[in-house]
């Protein structure tokens, strides 16, 4: 490089350094940890320190009832039977050993209004219930709460709720890496940072590590979309949570009230949804923010008929959903977990072995047939990465057809 041109690199550098820094800060990137295939919300009057594995045997008797062979679940839910054959033992296996990965215990629409007295007392039963489930080691890898809004009528309950059971928790010894909470109806960035002023001040309280808690913003509202000013306020929401934010979650029947679409149209794959989905989506990318799409409330419960039925469309949304790029949903009922990990599955084993071929041929293992460019590798490398987190494939598998092990992928 000559001298002149070292010369206006070196000015350059200069000119740049504030942006170098702030795309640094702002979009650091894949966090480069599992991220859940689900969340399950339970009403917080229900949760008990049995919750999970009630839901885990129920998802089971339900599969045994309506399905019970890999061709009785084929014929209910559409998938070839070939798929379900490969899938079926690792459905059985995951809703025995972990039927769910993601837990809510809901204190909001789930939960309802309550007298204080009465949501003060749930409060510190789901939090004692919790933190057993911890010490035990049975809670699922993510858990926490959703408390109510920081909208002026719930605010205070909200943040009564909030506080109380992170502090309960913590003196039960449960409060871990994998706490998290859900902050919902989100209405302008002003309530995202008031969550990121509550997060730092019980963390001095509690004399926690400063940035140990963390929260998710639940998009249910067109205001979080589209603000007043005609901005994307979602995307200022992410920068403004001070890098607390893990996750936006879309709320599906909220938001699409909100638009003002009729109950019997208010869906996951309306176009209402897709358009702030896809907003969501670019405005999560590049900081490390994971997304979830939202739930479907048709429940796989009564006859088989009904069961199928609901099992035929859980299925193709939540493939929909993973086609889409939103690796996360919501489940509402237990009846639903079966078909949870069968779309999940089954979307990871169909594109398992081009993604390894690609991925031997980028490593240099051989030709692919595939001229991959770098971001296309590494997009590749978390596809192989993701099914082996939920457990659609497995250590030996990849290593065997990708030439590379999950640390090299990583």
């Amino acid at each position: 490089m000559s001298a002149g041109v070292e010369g206006l690199a070196e000015e350059l550098d200069r000119r740049l350094a504030t942006a170098d820094r702030e795309l640094a800060r702002r979009f650091p990137g894949d966090r480069g940890v599992r991220q859940p295939v689900h969340t399950v919300y339970v009403p917080a009057d229900r949760y008990t320190a049995a919750t999970v594995p009630d839901w885990g045997a129920r998802a089971s008797a339900v599969l045994d009832e309506h399905a019970d062979t890999p061709e009785a679940l084929a014929g209910a839910t559409g998938v070839p039977t070939e798929t379900a054959r490969a899938v079926h033992d690792r459905i059985r296996d995951k809703l025995a050993r972990e039927p769910v990965e993601d837990l809510r215990v809901d204190f909001e629409d789930g939960y309802g209004t309550r007298p204080d007295a009465e949501e003060d007392a749930a409060v510190t039963a789901a939090a004692e219930a919790l933190a057993d489930t911890v010490r035990s080691g049975t809670a699922p890898p993510w858990h926490g709460i959703r408390f109510k809004s920081f909208e002026a009528p719930t605010r205070r309950r909200g943040l009564a709720s909030l506080w109380s059971f992170v502090e309960t928790l913590h003196a039960a010894g449960g409060l871990t890496d994998g706490f998290v909470v859900t902050l919902p109806k989100v209405t302008s960035v002003e309530q995202v940072e008031a969550m990121v002023l509550v997060c730092g001040r019980l963390e001095a309280a509690l004399g926690l590590a400063e940035g140990s808690l963390r929260f998710e913003i639940q998009v249910e509202t067109p205001q979080s979309i589209l603000g007043p000013d005609g901005t994307v306020l979602v995307a200022r929401m992410v920068h403004a949570a001070r890098g607390r934010c893990t996750g936006l979650h879309y709320g599906t029947y909220d938001y699409s009230a909100s638009c003002g679409i009729a109950a019997e149209h208010q869906s996951m794959e309306h176009p209402a949804a897709d358009h702030a989905k896809a907003v969501l989506q670019v405005a999560a990318a590049g900081t490390g923010v994971f997304l979830s799409d939202g739930s479907t409330n048709v429940l796989p419960v009564g006859a088989s008929e009904r069961v199928h039925a609901a099992w035929r469309l859980h299925t193709r949304l939540v493939r929909r959903s993973l086609e889409r790029g939103f690796y996360q949903g919501w489940d509402l009922h237990p009846a639903q977990l079966p078909t949870r990990y069968l779309a999940t599955y089954t979307f990871y084993r169909e594109g398992l072995a081009q993604a390894t071929g690609r991925l031997r041929g980028y490593l240099g293992g051989g030709e692919s047939g595939w001229l991959d460019e770098p971001a296309t590798a590494a997009a590749l490398a978390g596809f192989v990465l993701r099914a082996l987190d939920c457990g659609a494939a497995t250590p030996g598998e990849v290593e065997h057809a990708v030439g590379a092990g999950p640390d090299r992928l990583a």
